[in-house]
Parts: structure tokens; C-alpha cells; sequence
């Protein structure tokens, strides 16, 4: 079955401003577990994760000689991706119809992208 990911985008000074206010985070975080729960119920479930904040990312750049490590996000944005699930899902539209759920869920915008089918052997 075709596999999707759908990726959460928000502003950083959002999530830092949520921090503030606990009880709004779990019942947010209250509301994912739900989406999560169907998931794995329904059998569209693979894996899921939130991600640290962008200062905590490292990138690494492969080029001429030794690869280059440096701190810090990839790219400089207001938004970032914030956290992530990766289902199996009939069809693009099932896949739309999660995301659509997912975003419910976690009260932010969701990128559905598909993964790349492996070569036939």
C-alpha cells in the first residue's frame, strides 16, 4: 500500500507562546493521540514523531573533502516543520482524508506528500 507523509507546518513563535499556556498543549496533544489512536485502529499507521526546535537541528553538507557540520536549521523560516506521520493509505484522497483529520487534530497545516514507489526488480 502507497505510504504518505504528512507533515505539520507552524510558526515558531506560536509553539513558543504555547509554552506558556499548558493547558492548551494537552489539549492539543490530547486531541493527536485520538487522531493517532484511529490510525493505528483503521491500520493506516507506520510512525509518528514531533521534532525539536530548529536551534537543536544540526545540518550537514557534503562537498569538496570532509563534509561540512554546522548548527541550526537548514533554511532560514518563520514556519517550520514542527512534527510528522507517515500512514499507508489506499490513494492520494485517503491520504487527503487524513490529513485533513491530522490537521483538525493538531490545529496547524499539513503537507501530504507521497513517497517514491520502489523499482520493480
Amino acid at each position: 500500500m502507497p505510504q504518505y507523509l504528512l507533515a505539520v507546518y507552524g510558526d515558531e513563535a506560536t509553539f513558543d507562546d504555547l509554552e506558556s499556556q499548558p493547558e492548551v498543549i494537552e489539549k492539543l496533544y490530547a486531541k493527536v493521540e485520538v487522531f493517532n489512536q484511529r490510525l493505528r485502529d483503521e491500520g493506516a499507521w507506520v510512525f509518528a514523531g514531533g521534532l525539536q526546535r530548529t536551534s537543536s537541528a544540526t545540518v550537514v553538507r557534503a562537498g569538496e573533502g570532509a563534509p561540512l557540520v554546522t548548527d541550526g536549521p537548514y533554511m532560514e523560516s518563520k514556519e517550520r516543520l514542527g512534527g510528522f506521520w507517515i500512514i499507508e493509505a489506499a490513494d492520494l484522497d485517503a491520504a487527503l482524508g487524513w490529513a485533513k483529520a491530522g490537521s483538525t487534530a493538531c490545529e496547524g497545516p499539513v503537507e501530504v506528500r507521497p513517497f517514491q514507489e520502489e523499482p520493480e526488480t
